[in-house]
C-alpha cells in the first residue's frame, strides 16, 4: 500500500513504508492501554470483563514504522462487533487477535497480544461467610507466521494474599526463650509473633489448544500456597482467625513460589511436558522500605524431572 486516499482523490504518502538509514529490526511495536468490554462464557457461566489490551508485531529492518491503526481495526472487528456473543476465554480472544494482526501486517512475522482484566470470584471468609473477592486475569497469545499461523496461548492469574515471615518468627522465639518469658509456640499454644506482608503472586501457563486451564482453579491454587488468603469483609473473630492461620503457616516468597510450582505439578498431571510456567511472588514488606521477590520460569517437564531430586532448603532473610 503506497498511500491513503484523501478528499479530492489525492493520496497521503505512506511514511511507515519508507526505508531508514539504520536498518535494525524491532522485536515489538504496537499499542497499549486499549480497553474494551468482553464477554467470556466458561465454566457454565458468562462473565463480562473489561480487559486492558496490548497488541504488538515485529518490524523488519526495511520498514520505518508499523501501521498501528490496523491493530485497532483488528480489535474493532473481533471485539466491538462481537458484543453480545461470548468468547470461550480471554486467551482464545488473544489468539484470534494475534492471527488477525498477522493478516493485517504482511511485513510482520510475529504478533503478540496481552490482556489484563479485573475479575471477581465468590469466596468464603474464615467464619464461612460468602464474600466477593477481586483478582486479576492474565492472558497472552503469540502468533508466528505460517500456513496456519502457529499460535501459543497463555492463561494466568494474579492473587493478593498474605505471608508471615519465618525468620522474624524464629528470632522472636529465641528472644523470648532467652528472657525466660516462654519458649515460643507450645503444643497447644499460639505461634510466636512475626511481621507479615501483603503478598502478590502471579502464575502464567502456556497451554495447548486442547488443554484448557480454568482461572478459578489457578486462583485457589495460589491462595493455598500463601500463608493465608486475604478477604474484604472480616469481623473481629475472622481477623483473628486469618492472622492466626498466617502465623501458623509462615512463608518466605521463595516458599510461596515453590509451593505454587509443587501444586501445579500435582494439579495438572494431564498437561504435556512442554507447557511453559512462570510463577512470580512479591512480598510488600511491613518492616522494610523494600520488597522481596522470587520468580521461576520453567516447563512442566523440567519441574517433573526435578521433583525426584533432593529438596531445596529455605532461603534465610538477612
Amino acid at each position: 500500500m503506497k498511500g491513503n486516499a484523501m478528499g479530492g482523490g489525492r493520496r497521503v504518502p505512506d511514511v511507515q513504508n519508507r526505508r531508514v538509514p539504520d536498518n535494525y529490526m524491532l522485536t515489538r511495536v504496537g499499542v497499549t492501554g486499549v480497553k474494551k468490554p468482553v464477554q467470556v462464557a466458561r465454566g457454565g457461566r458468562t462473565v463480562t470483563l473489561t480487559p486492558t489490551i496490548s497488541l504488538f508485531v515485529d518490524l523488519p529492518a526495511r520498514q520505518r514504522g508499523s501501521h498501528m491503526s490496523r491493530n485497532l481495526e483488528a480489535v474493532a472487528e473481533l471485539v466491538d462487533e462481537s458484543v453480545g456473543r461470548p468468547h470461550p476465554s480471554l486467551e482464545d480472544l488473544c489468539a484470534m487477535l494475534s492471527r488477525g494482526l498477522l493478516d493485517r501486517h504482511p511485513y510482520a512475522t510475529t504478533a503478540e497480544v496481552e490482556m489484563r482484566a479485573d475479575y471477581f470470584l465468590e469466596m468464603r471468609n474464615p467464619s464461612g461467610r460468602r464474600t466477593i473477592e477481586g483478582y486479576h486475569l492474565l492472558a497472552r497469545a503469540v502468533a508466528h507466521r505460517g500456513s496456519r499461523h502457529l499460535v501459543r496461548k497463555s492463561i494466568g492469574v494474579e492473587v493478593t494474599g498474605m505471608t508471615a515471615c519465618p525468620c522474624a518468627q524464629e528470632t522472636v522465639r529465641q528472644i523470648y526463650a532467652g528472657r525466660g518469658t516462654g519458649k515460643g509456640r507450645g503444643p497447644a499454644g499460639p505461634p510466636t509473633l512475626s511481621h507479615n506482608q501483603r503478598n502478590v503472586t502471579s502464575v502464567l501457563m502456556e497451554v495447548p489448544e486442547k488443554y484448557p486451564v480454568e482461572a478459578d482453579d489457578l486462583i485457589r491454587l495460589v491462595e493455598s500456597s500463601q500463608s493465608s488468603p486475604t478477604r474484604e469483609i472480616l469481623k473481629r473473630p475472622d481477623e483473628g482467625r486469618l492472622v492466626l492461620r498466617a502465623h501458623l503457616n509462615p512463608k518466605f516468597v521463595e516458599d510461596v513460589v515453590r509451593d505454587v510450582l509443587r501444586n501445579i505439578v500435582d494439579r495438572y498431571r494431564q498437561l504435556p511436558d512442554e507447557v511453559a510456567v512462570t510463577v512470580r511472588s512479591e512480598a510488600q514488606e511491613s518492616i522494610h522500605k523494600h520488597n522481596a521477590v522470587a520468580e521461576r520460569v520453567t516447563t512442566l517437564g523440567e519441574l517433573r524431572r526435578s521433583r525426584a531430586g533432593p529438596g531445596l532448603d529455605r532461603t534465610s532473610c538477612a
